[in-house]
């Protein structure tokens, strides 16, 4: 028995099948697989595992350090020493998996370095399948580390399900947190660009069905929200569910510089954060797809609702 508070996923079984929330219904033919869940740890690779458990799926979380375990206490996984900076932990970890569920590390930018030699081991001991996070538009920016990725995979010919998310919401609770809920605000340097904002527990739930079935097999998903918002109108949400007004502080580009430094961001991430943001400036960031609503079958989580179902995080 596995026992998950604010679990997001309901599941019955009838016979072959598995029946996620009403109308969803999938064969469970590779429940037996053994499946290495990497980045566990963090925010997206948690809600894998999570999903992942709740609809009968064999799990292996990749930890850094043995301390890190704790925080699995209670449910019904495996762990296992993976550290991409550390080749020789990769046979231990990958030993009878099937499957993997790959999250590159974000401080690990040279993945020729760190991830093509594991990728490598893959290949050569039979991974059925690898379930990257990737990027959404990754397939069109040669450039960034995903999309080196995704073609080491596709080169060594492992079968692939690649998933292309948007912008987290869950980057408004966690790296945003203290300026919502202490200064009221968001300050970001985004002008008036629109994105298409993901739950992560969204991704998790298209993670977790990835691994159900060869049909989705050497496939790619662009996962985005419902709609896409700019943070004016984000703004006028939290301050909706808050009951306390919140606004959006369009700063330029140098001052979000300057006050990522000033928090004491390193300079990688001051880059890449800054990048990110003025992509959603120039309104590249706001595509938005039906892969999420085809694949769960209803419709993604609304900001709305993420507001809603976190806000003790920015009033407490």
């Amino acid at each position: 028995m596995v026992h998950i508070e604010n679990i997001f996923v309901t599941h019955t079984k009838v016979g072959n099948f598995v029946t996620i929330k009403e109308n969803m219904t999938f064969k469970t033919e590779n429940q037996k697989d053994k499946i290495l869940i990497t980045g566990s740890t963090g925010n997206v690779g948690f809600e894998v595992v999570k999903s992942a458990l709740k609809i009968g799926l064999h799990i292996v979380v990749g930890i850094r350090e043995e301390k890190d375990a704790l925080k699995f206490s209670g449910l019904d996984v495996e762990t296992r020493i993976i550290d991409f900076e550390k080749p020789e932990t990769f046979p231990l970890a990958i030993d009878g998996i099937s499957r993997i569920f790959l999250l590159r590390p974000p401080a690990l930018s040279n993945v020729k370095k760190y991830i093509f030699p594991f990728l490598a081991l893959a290949k050569d001991t039979g991974i059925k399948q690898i379930v990257l996070l990737s990027l959404l538009g990754a397939d069109k920016n040669l450039i960034t580390p995903h999309r080196k990725i995704e073609k080491e995979i596709m080169s060594l010919h492992i079968p692939y399900t690649f998933l292309r998310p948007s912008f987290f919401m869950q980057n408004l609770s966690t790296t945003h947190r203290a300026e919502i809920k202490n200064e009221q605000a968001i300050c970001l340097p985004a002008g008036k660009g629109k994105t298409s904002f993901v739950d992560i527990r969204d991704i998790a739930e298209v993670a977790a069905l990835s691994f159900t079935g060869n049909q989705f097999l050497n496939q790619s998903y662009s996962l985005t929200g419902g709609e896409a918002l700019n943070y004016y109108e984000v703004a006028d949400i939290f301050s909706k569910v808050l009951g306390t007004k919140i606004v959006y502080r369009n700063l330029s580009l140098i001052s979000f510089y300057y006050r990522l430094k000033h928090q004491g961001f390193p300079f990688g991430q001051r880059i890449i954060m800054s990048a990110i943001y003025l992509t959603a400036k120039l309104g590249l960031a706001g595509r938005v797809t039906t892969d999420v609503d085809n694949l769960l079958k209803r419709k993604p989580t609304s900001m709305e609702q993420f507001v809603r179902d976190n806000k003790n995080i920015w009033i407490s």
